[in-house]
């Protein structure tokens, strides 16, 4: 099964079933072939424990092994200051990466702990 579909099963799953910390999430269209998730979550320890778990550690583990051509683009915003973005095989940086410096994740700056500051 393509990453794509794996990963739309597993936003079904956190809409039936949210992760600790997560306070709301929503779906958004861009475009006919860009599709968005907005999700706030209560803290970065929050968000981090689910990044690193099951089932969203496969999920990611899927997808950049097998991208089927799809890019991938993630910024987190802290309340308390900072930004940070990722991307994956986009043409051009969007949103953050469009005007922001872009800096190599290196060091402590391969963690979003690290690139948030905290």
């Amino acid at each position: 099964m393509p990453s794509f579909l794996r990963i739309g099963r597993g936003l079904a799953e956190i809409r039936r079933s949210p992760p600790d910390g997560l306070l709301g999430s929503q779906s958004c269209l861009y475009g006919w072939n860009h599709v968005g998730f907005r999700q706030y979550w209560c803290d970065l320890d929050s968000l981090e424990a689910f990044t690193r778990a099951m089932p969203h550690g496969g999920w990611w583990k899927d997808f950049l092994t097998d991208r089927h051509g799809n890019g991938f683009w993630h910024e987190a915003y802290s309340a308390r200051g900072g930004m940070k973005a990722i991307y994956v095989d986009m043409d051009a940086a969007p949103a953050l990466g469009a005007f922001a410096p872009q800096v190599p994740a290196h060091g402590r700056l391969l963690s979003a702990r690290g690139r948030l500051g905290r």
